[in-house]
């Protein structure tokens, strides 16, 4: 089974690596959306991807118009803290986007209005935070999307 890892305009290059490396050991496909907070030769982006960089399925959007214009009919789950119901309630399927916003402000208020009845959120229950790292986030829900398959 394959997931789809989207990250909006990401800004921190050892993030993008990391969820990279991820991508790779789960066996999903990362999509990037420009603009990005640095660029994909940035050595602390190879650094937090190790060498496995170069074997990694990815594919590079100019902007969320051209994303969303190439892949509208896939079926997609948003995720910011903002979302009402919780990661877990999702019904994982193949090949679904899982859609990730920028580390300083999540998805832009546009995106995540008009995807309102498809935004979750990973809870949290300290009121002294306001998101997860952005890595970190893509795990969770990530493995919860291979847990899913994996059930009988």
């Amino acid at each position: 089974m394959a997931l789809h890892i989207v990250l909006v305009e990401p800004e921190i290059p050892n993030n993008t690596g990391n969820i990279g490396r991820l991508a790779l050991a789960t066996g999903s496909h990362l999509h990037l959306i420009k603009p990005f907070g640095f660029e994909l030769s940035d050595k602390r982006l190879k650094r937090a991807g190790l060498d496995y960089w170069q074997h990694l399925s990815v594919s590079v959007y100019e902007n969320t118009d051209e994303f969303f214009g190439t892949h509208r009919d896939k079926k997609m789950a948003f995720f910011s803290s903002h979302g009402v119901r919780n990661y877990w309630s999702l019904d994982f399927t193949d090949g679904l986007f899982l859609i990730f916003g920028k580390e300083a402000s999540g998805l832009a208020p546009e995106i995540a209005k008009e995807y309102e009845d498809r935004l979750f959120k990973i809870p949290m229950f300290s009121e002294h935070i306001r998101s997860l790292n952005l890595a970190n986030a893509v795990g969770i829900v990530v493995y919860e999307g291979l847990r899913q398959f994996a059930l009988p």
